[in-house]
């Protein structure tokens, strides 16, 4: 259950209503993602002084005490193996954080222990003055994806490429990227559901995430590599990830990945590398 209290003597703020959606996205995301389907998730907006301030509490899992130092922490988490049961690269908080500071703002987590939910609160300083909006105040779209060169707009024209990263917007960010250079796109959440797909549509190259829940990319390349040939197990695969020390790109490359691309990426540089690894120009 997804409950919301806003106050009323909650005043503006100056700040990205973009960003600020992101920030939301990824509170409330984080949220359901530790919270049990008869667990809840409230969002309260409040005045606090010369701040608003944005709480979002779970019934989750909790954190504990030696924890919560740590959260905001590039690439942190609890548990932090590559086949850990819930997905992310521990990236999402971090980005969170970033975002409030760039806007002057702070965030806090809060939490009893485990089992005992989570409370992250967000605190933005009230507009100090008040002014008419510019009609190009924040008119920018707020794109991630540039267009393809004009030299290779389709260079990947009729390539059938299966991306899997348990992420929704990670996939959705390589797809668009993909079909704009002319591939044909399919995706998956999972290895489990990458491999169902795989054995169905027969995909040109794989492009896979590394950590993911449950099974990861080198499970799924594995189950791939003991396919005949013919079945497809010989097909090029690229390591997407956020892994990215030497050591990493090292392990990619002897589990049987062509190339190790690192997120994020360039959309010109990822076609490319996709082309390359199919021996096109």
């Amino acid at each position: 259950m997804l409950n919301a209290e806003i106050s009323e003597d909650a005043d503006l703020v100056w700040a990205d209503a973009h960003r600020l959606q992101q920030i939301m996205w990824n509170l409330l995301s984080n949220a359901i993602k530790f919270t049990p389907r008869d667990g809840q998730v409230s969002v309260r907006l409040q005045r606090i002084d010369s701040q608003v301030e944005i709480a979002v509490s779970d019934t989750g899992e909790g954190l504990a005490p030696e924890v919560l130092p740590h959260v905001f922490e590039r690439f942190w988490q609890a548990d932090s193996s590559s086949t850990r049961t819930h997905g992310g690269m521990g990236l999402g908080l971090v980005i969170v954080r970033h975002l409030m500071e760039l806007h002057g703002g702070q965030i806090f987590a809060e939490s009893e222990g485990l089992k005992q939910g989570t409370t992250f609160k967000v605190r933005l300083p009230l507009r100090a003055v008040t002014v008419e909006p510019s009609p190009l105040a924040f008119d920018a779209p707020d794109l991630n994806i540039s267009a393809p060169s004009a030299s290779s707009p389709q260079l990947l024209q009729n390539v059938r490429v299966l991306t899997v990263d348990d992420e929704p917007d990670a996939r959705a960010v390589v797809a668009t990227s993909l079909k704009l250079f002319g591939a044909e796109v399919r995706t998956a959440g999972s290895a489990a559901e990458a491999f169902e797909v795989f054995t169905q549509w027969r995909p040109d190259i794989l492009l896979s995430d590394i950590g993911m829940p449950v099974e990861d990319g080198y499970v799924l390349l594995a189950k791939i590599r003991a396919l005949p040939e013919s079945a497809g197990g010989r097909i090029p695969a690229i390591a997407l990830t956020a892994y990215a020390s030497s050591g990493d790109r090292t392990r990619v490359l002897q589990a049987g990945f062509g190339a190790h691309v690192a997120k994020p990426t360039n959309p010109d540089e990822l076609a490319a590398t996709v082309a390359s690894l199919l021996g096109r120009t």
